[in-house]
């Protein structure tokens, strides 16, 4: 019996390729916080992850993919998307440090209660959360972060091929460490206007002590707004400075993850 061939394995092949290797971009940009929010259509996402593997696959030399139809080929794509996402974690959690700070001050100003909903991620934040978050996005878009992010993105495909090269316990345990260093920035970027506020606290305290017949709620949650509001525009510079380095260290444990060295 003849069978009749189209000409259609080279297409199939091409469209493979194009398909796995869509799976590192999308997983990346479903996980960054520059396009992984609601404010982005999840269809725009899936062609912005189709259209950078098609630039991959014309730019970058890929070794032989496994068999689309192989276990190999799962176990790649499960490969694939774990490198993805780890990229686009670690500014997930580079934008999560403002929210924690602002979640610190908030709770001793006695701001928080004024909160208001994230239209990014759809959930409810504090109101100076999202002040918080709205000055480190346009940082990050300012310095060029997201031009080198995706740069890292399209490199990583030469530095970790497609389908040979996974992440490896160092890099995962690079992820890990830079959590704790998440926290550890948000606790010095509130340590200064918590200082302040705890001073506040503690004149209001002794003046409640000194004058019983004052009210301490009439007195202590005004003087704390004010003051928390006063020591804010006073450490902003500082606070700008602070999320200025958090993004290029940010970019620089993405450039790790991708296999290469920290950017200038």
């Amino acid at each position: 019996m003849n069978v009749l061939d189209f000409g259609l394995g080279a297409l199939e092949e091409e469209l493979w390729q194009v398909l796995f290797l869509s799976v590192r971009c999308g997983a990346a940009l479903v996980a960054a916080p520059v396009v992984g929010g609601l404010s982005v259509p999840p269809t725009l996402r899936a062609l912005l992850g189709v259209a950078l593997a098609v630039f991959v696959a014309s730019w970058i030399p890929l070794p032989e993919l496994p068999d689309m139809n192989s276990f190999a080929a799962i176990l790649a794509v499960v490969q694939e998307a774990l490198i993805g996402a780890s990229l686009g974690m670690v500014l997930q959690i580079a934008f999560a440090i403002p929210l924690i700070a602002a979640e610190q001050i908030a709770g001793t100003m006695g701001l928080a209660i004024a909160t208001s909903i994230d239209p990014s991620s759809g959930a409810q934040s504090g109101a100076l959360g999202t002040y918080f978050g709205l000055i480190l996005t346009l940082l990050f878009y300012a310095i060029g972060g997201h031009l080198l992010w995706f740069e890292l993105l399209i490199e990583s495909y030469r530095l970790l091929p497609a389908g040979t090269a996974g992440l490896g316990e160092m890099r995962a345990r690079d992820v890990a460490l830079f959590m704790g260093y998440a926290f550890a920035t948000a606790a010095a970027i509130a340590l200064p206007v918590i200082f302040v506020l705890l001073l506040v606290q503690t004149v209001t305290g002794v003046i409640s002590r000194s004058a019983p017949a004052l009210n301490l709620f009439a007195l202590g949650l005004p003087s704390g707004v004010l003051a928390g509001i006063a020591a804010l525009i006073v450490v902003m510079p500082i606070v700008v400075e602070q999320f200025v380095a958090l993004i290029e260290v940010a970019l620089g444990h993405t450039a790790a993850l991708a296999g290469g060295s920290a950017p200038a």
